[in-house]
């Protein structure tokens, strides 16, 4: 049995959080004040979780858990909204490519016999699936914004010789959940060969087979790039509908 770090490990590695201060004050970054509230953030942050969810295990039943997977959908889309400044109803496009996303990807999941309903299973893998839906929701939104701003001539122009909406935004549109999907496509095609992901290295650190371990990161990667390509594709028509108004007019994009 792999034996677990204890408290006096974990303030030796704060040293290491030291070093990247050190490094920063060395080169005149301006950002040691940043790593070290980031780190104490972390750490303030992680424990106050760790202590919510081994409640949660305990008490909270399935119920719990998705109430709790959904709680975070509205914290993520949030984050998201951040990326779409500008764009109308940011914030409403991010919670439905999110929320989507992460249902279908677990329904999927749980349906097939995959994964258990126990919230210590249900909890962590609705964590990743939320985070990485997020993450493509955040990237479509981003590139969204940009061509609206940057393509807008072109797309006027589409409209003015009578194209409708989707059509003269179409090319915009497959952009955006192309670049999103980039990242973890990339990520996939190398897993393995580069690093370790971190299920894998988790399971194997625990003390797991390592061809068990395998099995579980391929279910995580699978998922991930399922719950990416819906969130992204789920936000992308959702914004667009907020970036025209109903005389299939590109909206102003607020700075």
């Amino acid at each position: 049995m792999t034996q677990i770090p204890s408290w006096t490990a974990v303030a030796v590695s704060v040293l290491l959080v030291l070093v990247a201060v050190a490094i920063a004050s060395w080169q005149r970054l301006g950002i040691s004040r940043e790593i070290v509230v980031a780190a104490v953030r972390a750490l303030v942050q992680l424990v106050a979780i760790g202590a919510v969810l081994a409640w949660l295990f305990a008490h909270a039943g399935i119920a719990g858990a998705l109430a709790w997977i959904f709680a975070m959908t509205f914290v993520a889309a949030n984050e998201s909204r951040r990326r779409g400044r500008g764009i109308p109803r940011a914030y409403a496009a991010a919670l439905v490519g999110i929320v989507v996303g992460t249902a279908s990807t677990l329904g999927v999941l749980v349906l097939g016999g995959v994964i258990s309903t126990e919230p210590q299973v249900l909890i962590p893998i609705g964590g990743m699936v939320v985070s990485g839906a997020m993450q493509a929701s955040s990237l479509t939104l981003t590139s969204l914004r940009r061509s609206a701003v940057e393509n807008r001539s072109a797309i006027e122009a589409a409209l003015s010789l009578g194209l409708p909406a989707p059509q003269a935004f179409a090319r915009e549109m497959r952009t955006a959940v192309r670049t999103a999907l980039v990242p973890t496509v990339d990520s996939t095609r190398v897993v393995g060969l580069i690093s370790l992901p971190g299920t894998m290295t988790g399971l194997i650190i625990a003390g797991v087979d390592p061809l068990q371990a395998i099995r579980y990161q391929i279910i995580v990667m699978y998922m991930l790039l399922a719950a990416w390509a819906v969130s992204a594709l789920v936000t992308a028509r959702a914004a667009q509908g907020s970036l025209f108004d109903d005389a299939q007019r590109l909206v102003p994009i607020a700075a």
